[in-house]
């Protein structure tokens, strides 16, 4: 039977499950407004590891970990992982689960990567191909910085626009199944729309909710035109990491094409701090931003029932330090996927 719907979506003829989930985060996550809902704090940014990229891939390891125990899985019990990080050549992920010999498909969409890999992992249970799969990604403050931008050690001032690379890891479980090891599963994917690349010809790899949020905005208006639904369908719609910059932009760009997102809009990179306590300038970003945020709140609330149904769609700006050096622009992208109450 076809699961395409309109242009750019997808909708599986059976709903596949987010079976279980797991946080790990660093300090300046724990003392956030979601401290005490994250799986595991470190209690340092080195999760006791000689280097920020060898502590990113400790991140994913025990992020993995954590939701294949909580669930009562093996890793000889997945079909296939999904993942990815921010770093070159994906070093986070090559590193970090390697040890639990699962077939592994890396995948890469900058701060979109856990909207990305959860839309290949229902996909590939939907298409009768898995029977069950683990999505992961990570980020790392250090790692990313020293990436993208400068060692800690130069100490550069940031502009307020600038955004806070995550330190941490989310993990999901996926199967075909309605029903976890605790009971229901956590949320029911029902949906997704695939995002293109959009470039509106912007540079400012210190402004990158800007960069981000005109892919947000053309594919939710693809989301809502492939399903002929409005924003009222969602209890809330989650971007990523477009923080207070990118979030004004997205709902003044859909609002040109008549489109009011503003009452239900919310940010994983606004949520995640308290922006001005922890001076986190416009929010946070990174691929662990959204996953981590999805697994220990938007997973919770779905649970508890105060939502029924939202819409989450992690954002990202795809540059590199050479993209950069040689003077491109940042395009972005945004992968939806609509995620249900199990009830």
């Amino acid at each position: 039977m076809n699961q395409k719907s309109g242009k750019a979506s997808i909708k599986p003829t059976q709903p596949v499950y987010i079976l279980n989930s797991a946080s790990v985060v660093g300090t300046k996550e724990g003392e956030g407004p979601l401290g005490l809902l994250f799986d595991k704090v470190g209690e340092d940014d080195l999760f006791g590891c000689a280097t920020w990229e060898e502590a990113e891939s400790k991140l994913q390891k025990e992020a993995v970990g954590l939701a294949l125990d909580k669930e009562g899985l093996r890793p000889e019990d997945i079909s296939f992982v999904f993942a990815g990080d921010l770093l070159g050549q994906s070093m986070a992920t090559s590193f970090g689960i390697s040890t639990y010999q699962i077939p592994l498909l890396g995948v890469y969409g900058a701060c979109s990567t856990c909207g990305e890999a959860l839309t290949l992992g229902a996909m590939s249970i939907a298409g009768g191909f898995a029977d069950k799969c683990v999505c992961v990604t990570s980020s790392h403050f250090a790692s990313a910085e020293k990436e993208f931008r400068f060692p800690l050690e130069y100490g550069n001032q940031r502009p307020l626009s600038a955004s806070w690379t995550v330190t941490g890891s989310g993990a999901f479980v996926l199967g075909r199944e309605a029903k976890g090891i605790n009971g229901k599963a956590r949320a029911a994917v029902t949906a997704m729309t695939v995002g293109k690349v959009v470039d509106y010809g912007l540079r400012d790899s210190m402004n990158m909710g800007a960069c981000m949020a005109p892919a947000a905005a053309d594919t939710l208006a693809q989301h809502f035109t492939d399903f002929a639904v409005t924003p009222e369908a969602y209890d809330r719609i989650i971007t990523g990491d477009l923080g207070k910059v990118g979030q004004r932009v997205l709902v003044d760009l859909l609002r040109e094409r008549g489109i009011d997102i503003s009452k239900q809009h919310i940010d994983c990179g606004i949520e995640i701090f308290d922006g001005e306590s922890q001076d986190t300038h416009a929010g946070g970003s990174g691929c662990g931003c959204s996953a981590v945020t999805l697994s220990a709140y938007v997973l919770k609330q779905l649970e508890e029932e105060n939502w029924k149904k939202v819409l989450f769609m992690p954002t990202g700006a795809l540059l590199s330090k050479t993209s950069f050096n040689e003077g491109r622009s940042v395009p972005g992208i945004a992968h939806a996927v609509v995620l249900e109450s199990v009830g």
